[in-house]
């Protein structure tokens, strides 16, 4: 589970689930966390497409980069480097939800 948030976000999740109830267990473990190692590649393989973004639930962003090719590649090999971050603080989002 550490791969799926940073290290600054996991002792916030820590206390945050020691002090949640058991009836939000089953939540919790039903929220659908993508991999950040595997963004990387779907962003690499797929990333002037917008498959990347898509796939995390950032919708206009993904469109952004579908009709724009990758903004001409550039936005494409920029989210190299951004999408692990952008994948790990939407992963957090799914779970505050729960929380």
């Amino acid at each position: 589970m550490p791969n799926f948030f940073s290290h600054l976000q996991i002792n916030f999740i820590r206390e945050r689930l020691l002090a949640a109830d058991d009836s939000k267990w089953a939540m919790i473990n039903s929220a659908d966390l993508k991999e950040p190692s595997t963004m990387l590649i779907i962003s690499i393989l797929a990333g002037g497409l917008g498959i990347d973004r898509f796939m995390i639930g950032d919708t206009g962003l993904g469109v952004g980069k579908l009709l724009t090719a990758g903004g001409c590649g550039i936005w494409a090999i920029v989210d190299w480097f951004l999408i692990q971050d952008a994948t790990r603080q939407k992963n957090l989002e799914k779970i505050q939800l729960y929380l």
